[in-house]
């Protein structure tokens, strides 16, 4: 079996490593090659997951407006991992689905309400080398949300780009999450920009 990653994924074992196989199998109906890529290095990957789950009880923040300003940043960063680990999340815990196939052309889809463009405009801000948040966007999410959800919102998007910039540089691509689960695929990004998957 040859890969498509640019470190081979390596054989996923020992206790901890068969309870991450039985759940991503329950979960996705397979062990994504990611999991052995990351598995040459299990406290990374402890630390990165367990990064994810704490990230998913912060609730400060509405749902959808965390889900679209993680999309956008994978998808500013190129990360196609995660926009599809994403899309099929939004599925799973009943998100808005519709809205969230568009997050990758978000600038010129009319499906979103102002506050959340700015929401993905400062996710794309943030994405940048160096940042381009500036405080003018930063003040209207502030009057906006309030400081818990901007801090929220602001380390959701830092979290994201951790593991998109992670998944891009180390090849790892879409596991096609959400075509198991027969989601009608994302729009294309139409942003020239954007990095390829």
């Amino acid at each position: 079996m040859t890969s498509s990653t640019r470190v081979p994924a390596t054989e996923v074992t020992g206790v901890y490593g068969a309870l991450v196989k039985a759940m991503t199998r329950r979960m996705f109906g397979a062990v994504p090659e990611s999991i052995g890529v990351m598995w040459h290095h299990p406290p990374v990957f402890k630390a990165l997951m367990g990064l994810g789950r704490k990230s998913d009880s912060w609730d400060r923040l509405d749902r959808d407006l965390a889900s679209f300003a993680s999309m956008a940043a994978a998808s500013t960063i190129g990360c196609s991992f995660c926009l599809d680990l994403h899309h099929f999340l939004t599925h799973d815990r009943g998100l808005d689905e519709a809205r969230a196939r568009e997050v990758p052309r978000w600038r010129e889809s009319d499906v979103f309400t102002p506050l959340e463009r700015r929401v993905m405009e400062y996710a794309e801000a943030m994405s940048q080398t160096p940042p381009a948040v500036t405080d003018e966007l930063s003040a209207a999410l502030l009057a906006d949300l309030g400081a818990p959800a901007l801090v929220e919102l602001t380390a959701r998007i830092g979290a994201m780009n951790l593991s998109a910039r992670t998944n891009v540089a180390l090849g790892i691509r879409s596991a096609e999450f959400s075509a198991s689960c027969g989601l009608p695929p994302l729009a294309a990004p139409s942003r020239e920009d954007v990095a390829p998957a």
